[in-house]
């Protein structure tokens, strides 16, 4: 499970992530249909822009040994930063 905390002067929360619903997450975001979508409005912006750039593929196949990798490493911290306005950010395995 992925934990992640944030903050602020004003808010503290925590959000656990479990590695199911990152793989549901890895699922959606490599389906054709919404590579479609992404690569369609990203171009729009991309020319606005003139810019010359595509997004290459999201590939599950490629995604879903890492996610499983992790879960070899409990504990280990990813993100730890901290801000001058006292803002947090942590994000821990």
């Amino acid at each position: 499970m992925i934990h992640l905390k944030v903050k602020t002067k004003d808010i503290h929360f925590s959000i656990p992530i479990p590695y199911a619903i990152l793989d549901i997450g890895i699922s959606i975001l490599s389906s054709k249909l919404v590579q479609q979508q992404l690569s369609k409005r990203t171009k729009e912006h991309f020319e606005r822009k003139k810019m010359d750039y595509t997004l290459p593929p999201i590939e599950k196949e490629m995604l879903k040994p890492i996610i499983r990798e992790l879960k070899n490493y409990k504990g280990l911290v990813l993100v730890d930063i901290k801000d001058k306005d006292g803002t947090e950010v942590h994000i821990r395995l």
